[in-house]
């Protein structure tokens, strides 16, 4: 890790005063990458050890653990260790990217495009094609499952560090999938499963953990799942309400004199609303409420200005 790190800083400087800052951040990533690639090209692929393993004097072994790994092998490590990890981070994030600006183009079709990543490659273009091709459903159902995704990965190599303390082997999952492993050779066997068995301790702890975790995020995405359908009950009786609501004021606005839309609203002195040209027509043959009854002058009319309902 630490000749790794000098590697992937080394790179980043010369690409920094090559190029400048601004193509070191946007290839930042990149950069590290290719360094990684190199430094296990030069000692795994090449059939060396690395310096951390030179250092503890361990060497890689095929599953037989008779012979070293074959260049077969090695070269599927080093891809499964470097490049698939890249590949799949930038696959997910390029995805969920995607259906986020499809989401807003359909919501709000007349915005200008979202400013994200520039189209650089052929495959980007590509899979801003497939997703708009997707309806809304299942643009739902992709955008679910690639958060799921980035959630499960982190957790995945959580579980198998776990499973590393408990059995001894396998420190990265690369090396599980392609059965590499280690041979210790110089000093004494039972000082290594002494320090071997100590750390099952640890891996029970963190596989414990793990789960506690799991169970927790389980228990906020059911909280979060009935958190929108509260908000979706909410919503439509708040709709159904302004409907009604609306609905009771178109009523309550209509003047019982001429039974239309009132217009010029008007009130007399017990309260009641009439159209100007309904009440003042009224009140000059009768000097009373056309509901209540109740007697009053025409000068007490109160023409009421910028009134809604």
């Amino acid at each position: 890790e630490l000749y790794r790190a000098g590697l992937r800083s080394g790179a980043g400087t010369a690409l920094r005063g090559l190029a400048g800052a601004r193509p070191w951040l946007a290839w930042r990533r990149e950069v590290e990458l290719l360094s990684d690639v190199a430094y296990f090209v030069l000692t795994t692929l090449s059939g060396y050890q690395t310096l951390g393993e030179e250092y503890v004097n361990i060497i890689q072994v095929d599953p037989s653990k008779k012979k070293v790994p074959s260049l077969l092998r090695r070269a599927l490590f080093i891809s499964l260790h470097t490049l698939v990890p890249y590949c799949l981070e930038k696959a997910l994030l390029h995805l969920q990217h995607e259906l986020q600006v499809e989401a807003e183009e359909s919501r709000s079709p007349e915005s200008p495009p979202a400013l994200g990543f520039p189209s650089r490659s052929f495959i980007r273009s590509w899979l801003r094609k497939q997703v708009g091709q997707l309806s809304e459903q299942q643009r739902k159902k992709a955008s679910q499952v690639v958060d799921v995704l980035k959630q499960s990965i982190p957790l995945l190599h959580r579980l198998h560090l776990a499973v590393f303390y408990i059995q001894g082997t396998f420190y990265h999952l690369s090396k599980r999938v392609t059965g590499i492993s280690y041979l210790h050779f110089g000093g004494l066997q039972g000082e290594d499963q002494s320090i071997r068995s100590s750390y099952k301790f640890l891996g029970i702890i963190s596989l414990f953990h793990l789960l506690l975790t799991i169970g927790v995020q389980m228990y906020s995405f059911k909280q979060k799942q009935r958190a929108r359908q509260e908000w979706r009950l909410h919503r439509n009786l708040t709709h159904q309400k302004s409907r009604s609501g609306e609905a009771a004021a178109g009523r309550q606005s209509r003047c019982t004199l001429c039974l239309e839309e009132r217009r010029h609203s008007t009130a007399t002195p017990c309260g009641h609303l009439f159209c100007w040209e309904c009440i003042t027509a009224w009140c000059s043959t009768r000097a009373e409420c056309p509901l209540c009854r109740e007697k009053f002058h025409p000068q007490k009319l109160i023409y009421l200005r910028h009134y809604q309902m």
